[in-house]
């Protein structure tokens, strides 16, 4: 009985898979951090193209 007990206690294969879980948390939140950024620079480059676009194109003549 004592012998599981402290088979128990001893064991740590739990803690290292939590550890491994709050890394990928980590590495997700950065990932949604650094992809919200990125999109929004590429949202305004396109932007500023599109309307570098259709500044140069001349309207139709009536």
């Amino acid at each position: 009985m004592f012998t599981i007990i402290k088979d128990v206690i001893k064991d740590e294969s739990g803690a290292t898979a939590i550890e491994y879980g709050l890394i990928a948390a980590l590495v997700s939140v950065a990932g949604v951090v650094a992809l919200t950024n990125m999109g929004t620079s590429l949202q305004n480059m396109f932007t500023a193209v599109s309307t570098t676009l259709n500044g140069a194109v001349a309207p139709p003549a009536p």
